[in-house]
Parts: structure tokens; C-alpha cells; sequence
């Protein structure tokens, strides 16, 4: 449910040199002009074919091949193989959920501020480098990509179907946090629709945990997720709504069921950070476009996504990964895949580029994304994640479905992922 995007693979990845690889990285071939493979491991489309194929073009020494995996699956591997010390790839994506915990790996990364990391610092926004960072600043783990600015995607015809405004200023109007988004939706189920009101509970409570300093760890990376009365606030705002008839179509967000929920025009809203806008307009298929539109997240903004560029020990052309980790995290790559994907650009040169300000998507009603997603994210803060975040987090969402499918009430639930929780820490 904390999936960052999905399981979106892109098919014209698996073509040409492109073709995905089993493991492992480069080849045993090295040095100044000599042949090498550069691999990298990423969890979902992120872009990069195109920038790969003009890479290559200007080196024609390296070859660089793309391996998607499920964002799970992904990490889980990661942390397998860094173990084993074989069958990372050169470059390997690291989500910002997981970062703090493989940050206690740092041994097995190459500091990427041994070949002048630390020379690009200004090219991020301030929060965005401090994530990179491990040892008091001295270690670069990664080079970062993008961020997860959030807004609020919905359907247009079903917002005019059930006699609601359907202009996106109109809409953001509607609400300034979550209680009046719930008051609308109440509305919208009022009007007989036989759509539901939003995807599922997951992604309503991703986005409200996004837009807190923390959740389930404080910054000094002590759990306080029994005590921490923003997530005892937001479950309990979502557990109120999660089995109202007509509010959630109880899909699993980045199921198969999911999609077809999309196709099918099974729910009228969800929380969409940029990324999302790719996964939509695929689930949702052409026969849908111009039904879509982007209107203000309820709440106070918030991040949810964001990714690093890292480079394993293990590899055997650490350097050679740098350059194509900084060539692949440069600012004019960023315009050029917040464009072709949406990842919204991690900074401010980026965000101010005309080609990413006045960029529209077509497929969303010409909404402007680039205006919408670069305004959010100068002002967005990130959301802190624990080292143990990945263990604690999913057992509130779990609970969270069970009172969706009407399995267990909302109090029963918490006190439960409050023991799971437990558990999960060896408490």
C-alpha cells in the first residue's frame, strides 16, 4: 500500500539493448575507452529509456541496460544481495521509505562524495540533499531524483453527473481539509452514483501520513507511533469512512483490480502525487482521457514519493555509474522525464524551467500539471521515516483494510496494529 508507483513496467523496456538483464552488474571489462556494461536497477518506469539511448550515443564505450523490478520485490532483492555481496546492479533506486534503513548499510555503497558529489549539493532542494546524506554529511548515498508533491485527481463527468462543480479552481474550493473532502463525498453518495467516492483507504491515509512532520518515528528515530497523535488522528478519520456505503470502492491500491477500477470509472477521487498522474492514464485507458482533471490535495500539501540514484560496492565501475547517475539526475533530464512520466523535478532550477512550468497534460483535461506540481513542490516538507519505518508501517494499513471489508471495528483494529506494531519491533 506504500508503494511508490506500482508495478508500472514499461513494455518498451524489454527491446534492444534496453532488454531487461537477470543480476548483477558490468561486465569485466574496464577503463578509459574500453567496453563497458553499466546496469540499473529501478522499480518502476522512471523514465530513462530515452535518456539512456542519447547516453549511449554520446559513449559508445558503455552499454547501459535497464532492470525494473516491483517496488517490494525490488528492495527485498536489494538488501538480499548487498548481504551476499553479489547481484546489485551498477546504479539501484532507492525510495525514500527505505533509505533510512539501508543508510545503516552504508558500507556496502560507494560514497558517491569521493567523486564530487558534494559539489552538486545546490542542485537539490535543501531537504532533498539532507536525505542523501549519512555520517554527519560526510557520506552521499545517493543522488536524488524526484519528489511526490500531492493534489487531488478526480473524475469530471462524475463530479457533473452528481450535480457538483466541475472546474478544478471550483473544486479546490470545495474543501480545505479532510473533513470537508468526507462532506463532499457524503454529497456525492447522496446523488445516487452508483461510482464510489474514492479508490480505497490505502492511498487516503498514505496522503494524510505524508503531510506530517512524522509518523511513526520521530526525528530522533524513536517509535512513537503508539503516541503520536497524528497517526492515531488520521486512522481514525479514515476508519470512520472506510465501511460507509458508497465512500470506498475497497480496491488495494496498485492491484490489477485496481486498473480495472480505473477502466471501469469504479470511483470518483484519489490522492494523486505526480507519479500517479503515469498509473491513471494507463488504468484508465484512452477511452477515458479528458475525463480526468487535478484539483488541491485536502490538508496541507505534503511529499509522497522520491527516490536516490545509488551506487553498490560491489560493482566494478563505481565511477562510471557516478557519471551516468549524474547525468540521468542532471536538471535538463528532469524536465525531460516529469514530461514523459511526471516525476516532478527535486529542484528549484527544474522547477522554474519553462519547459516544466508550462507543460499541460493533455490526458487530465490540459490540466497544468507543471504549474500545479512545481508550485507544491517549493513549499512541500518531507515526511521523517524511521530506520524500521518498512516493518511498521504496512501492519496500519493492514488494520485499515480489515475495517474497510467490515471484518473488525476501528478501535479492535488499532489495538491490534498497536501489538503488531509491537511485535514487529521485537517489543
Amino acid at each position: 500500500m506504500f508503494a511508490r508507483r506500482g508495478v508500472r513496467l514499461a513494455a518498451g523496456l524489454v527491446a534492444g539493448a534496453l532488454a531487461l538483464t537477470g543480476c548483477g552488474g558490468g561486465d569485466e571489462s574496464g577503463g578509459e575507452g574500453e567496453k563497458i556494461t553499466l546496469t540499473v536497477a529501478t522499480f518502476s518506469d522512471f523514465g530513462y529509456e530515452p535518456l539512456v539511448k542519447d547516453y549511449m550515443a554520446a559513449h559508445p564505450n558503455v552499454t547501459v541496460k535497464l532492470r525494473v523490478t516491483e517496488f517490494d520485490q525490488h528492495h527485498k532483492q536489494l538488501a538480499t544481495r548487498l548481504g551476499a555481496g553479489a547481484g546489485a546492479a551498477d546504479i539501484e533506486a532507492v525510495e525514500e521509505g527505505y533509505l533510512p534503513q539501508f543508510r545503516q548499510s552504508k558500507d556496502k555503497f560507494v560514497n558517491l562524495a569521493d567523486f564530487g558529489a558534494k559539489d552538486l549539493a545546490k542542485q537539490w532542494l535543501p531537504w532533498k540533499w539532507e536525505q542523501s546524506l549519512a555520517d554527519s554529511g560526510n557520506f552521499v548515498m545517493g543522488l536524488g531524483t524526484d519528489m511526490g508533491g500531492l493534489a487531488l485527481c478526480y473524475r469530471s463527468d462524475l463530479f457533473k453527473a452528481a450535480g457538483l462543480p466541475v472546474e478544478r479552481d471550483q473544486v479546490s474550493a470545495l474543501w480545505t481539509g479532510w473533513d470537508e473532502y468526507f462532506a463532499v463525498g457524503d454529497r456525492f453518495v447522496a446523488s445516487g452514483s452508483k461510482a464510489k467516492w474514492f479508490d480505497g483507504v490505502g492511498n487516503i491515509y498514505q496522503a494524510m501520513m505524508n503531510q506530517t512532520p512524522y509518523g511513526y518515528f520521530d526525528t530522533s528515530d524513536a517509535y512513537v507511533g503508539d503516541s503520536n497523535p497524528a497517526v492515531k488522528a488520521a486512522f481514525d478519520k479514515v476508519a470512520a469512512v472506510a465501511n460507509k456505503p458508497g465512500m470506498s470502492a475497497k480496491l488495494d491500491p496498485f492491484s490489477q483490480q485496481w486498473n480495472v477500477g480505473f477502466k471501469q470509472g469504479t470511483f470518483a477521487t484519489l490522492p494523486c502525487p505526480s507519479w500517479m498522474l503515469g498509473l491513471i492514464k494507463d488504468g484508465s485507458g484512452p477511452e477515458n482521457a479528458g475525463k480526468w482533471d487535478i484539483a488541491k490535495i485536502p490538508g496541507n500539501g505534503g511529499n509522497w514519493g522520491g527516490s536516490f540514484l545509488t551506487v553498490p560496492k560491489q560493482g566494478k565501475h563505481a565511477k562510471e555509474a557516478y557519471e551516468l547517475a549524474k547525468f540521468l539526475t542532471s536538471p535538463d533530464a528532469e524536465a525531460k522525464i516529469f514530461q514523459n512520466v511526471g516525476s516532478l523535478p527535486s529542484q528549484p532550477e527544474t522547477l522554474k524551467n519553462p519547459a516544466v512550468l508550462g507543460f499541460k497534460n493533455e490526458y487530465f483535461s490540459n490540466a497544468p500539471v507543471g504549474e500545479i506540481y512545481a508550485k507544491s513542490g517549493e513549499t512541500l516538507q518531507p515526511n521523517y521515516r524511521g530506520t524500521r519505518d518498512a516493518d511498521v508501517r504496512p501492519v496500519f494499513g493492514r488494520a485499515l483494510a480489515r475495517v474497510e471489508q467490515g471484518k473488525q471495528s476501528p478501535a479492535d483494529a488499532w489495538a491490534q496494529a498497536l501489538t503488531e506494531a509491537g511485535k514487529a519491533l521485537g517489543k
